[in-house]
């Protein structure tokens, strides 16, 4: 059951018990029924009985990450470098080597592939990222990081 779900459940629990005077409070994701000033034995019984109902455990479900393809990977590394301020979009290609035809030195070049390690959520060693001159390269290297083959 999902935190919106039992939110939801609480919220119907509370309007049908506020005539009660109980509440149902979502606390991170536990839903749990309070007693406010409330002294009738039946309602004690009712909700000792539905306490388990109404406690949850918090379950995590995870995704895949979007399914990449040359062309999304060549967009997305065009698009940091094009946001990159000490880059001129107009000179960007995916032939363009950074130092040589965009004018970057050695930080700028560090500070791009951080860039890309932040944008496609993996780090990339020293060792590689020496070897990474060209958006070109940029794009070979994630697309056989992530086995793309097209």
């Amino acid at each position: 059951m999902s935190l919106t779900q039992i939110a939801r459940s609480c919220g119907r629990i509370a309007g049908a018990a506020n005539a009660l005077r109980v509440t149902a409070v979502v606390s991170s994701s536990v839903c749990k029924m309070h007693m406010s000033n409330v002294n009738t034995p039946a309602i004690n019984i009712l909700v000792n009985q539905n306490k388990s109902m109404w406690q949850t455990q918090s379950l995590r479900t995870y995704s895949a990450k979007p399914p990449l393809t040359l062309k999304l990977i060549n967009e997305r590394v065009l698009l940091v470098l094009k946001l990159y301020d000490k880059i001129d979009p107009s000179k960007l290609s995916v032939d363009s080597h950074f130092i040589n035809d965009l004018g970057l030195d050695s930080l700028d070049h560090v500070e791009v592939i951080m860039a890309m390690e932040d944008e496609f959520g993996f780090e990339i060693p020293d060792s590689d990222a020496e070897k990474l001159l060209k958006p070109a390269d940029i794009i070979k290297y994630v697309a056989d990081k992530e086995d793309i083959y097209e």
